[in-house]
């Protein structure tokens, strides 16, 4: 009997969009209120990852200043306002993410965003860049209790696109939280080169490394048929 087709979980930021310049305006912003400089966007690629609260966290580390320093609800609350509005000025997916995510959904795979990126953050990304309609279950970092690297964050995700017993799966992202949550979950994860972390992710030990974004399909084929050999 042919197996069905896999199941694919997808990070968001730094694998599916270049979403670093609008995080960066938007960290900017804050910390221009607190008569802060700004951050290089090339710093802030390094800072995404693990919520806002973490990103505000760095970003004011940057400057030398601990999460004490400075009531960080307040910044939190005005950082999604300015973020909310400016979501997708300057995010754009990576070449290669639409013409692959077709081809994906034309093979019969259920798919999954799987970001700690707030739900309602992550939904209105999706939309603006009319990504959404790749994806019929997002589960992000306020979700559900837990987020990356907890397994349980993807294996909701599958139990939520009705996945049946046995069906198989790949985590598809950019970083440790990625391939931690992939670990936990008990399925292969391929990494993005191109994303978001501060650990390269060569460095990261993925079942499978891809430098753009339109060699995914092979590569998901690969770690497959691996994953299979070692049942």
């Amino acid at each position: 009997m042919t197996p069905p087709p896999a199941a694919l979980l997808f990070d968001l930021d730094g694998t599916l969009v270049d979403s670093a310049p609008d995080l960066c305006d938007s960290l900017n912003h804050v910390l221009a209120s607190l008569g802060l400089g700004p951050i290089a966007e090339a710093a802030v690629r390094n800072m995404v990852g693990q919520g806002v609260m973490k990103l505000l966290e760095r970003g004011l580390g940057a400057h030398g200043l601990g999460a004490a320093a400075v009531p960080l609800q307040p910044l939190f609350d005005a950082f999604l306002a300015r973020y909310g509005q400016h979501i997708a000025d300057r995010s754009r997916p990576w070449p290669g993410v639409v013409e692959t995510l077709e081809a994906l959904a034309a093979a019969g795979h259920p798919m999954a965003i799987c970001t700690n990126k707030l739900e309602g953050l992550s939904l209105s990304l999706l939309r603006a860049l009319d990504l959404a309609r790749f994806f019929p279950v997002v589960l992000g970092g306020d979700s559900l209790p837990y987020k990356k690297p907890d397994g349980r964050h993807l294996t909701d995700a599958l139990s939520r696109l009705d996945c049946p017993p046995g069906t198989p799966a790949v985590m598809v992202g950019d970083s440790a939280a990625d391939r931690d949550a992939a670990a936990n979950a008990g399925v292969p994860v391929v990494l993005v080169s191109f994303g978001y972390t501060p650990v390269a992710a060569a460095d990261l030990a993925p079942d499978a490394l891809i430098d753009d974004f339109r060699a995914l399909p092979a590569a998901i084929a690969r770690v497959l048929d691996r994953a299979a050999v070692g049942a």
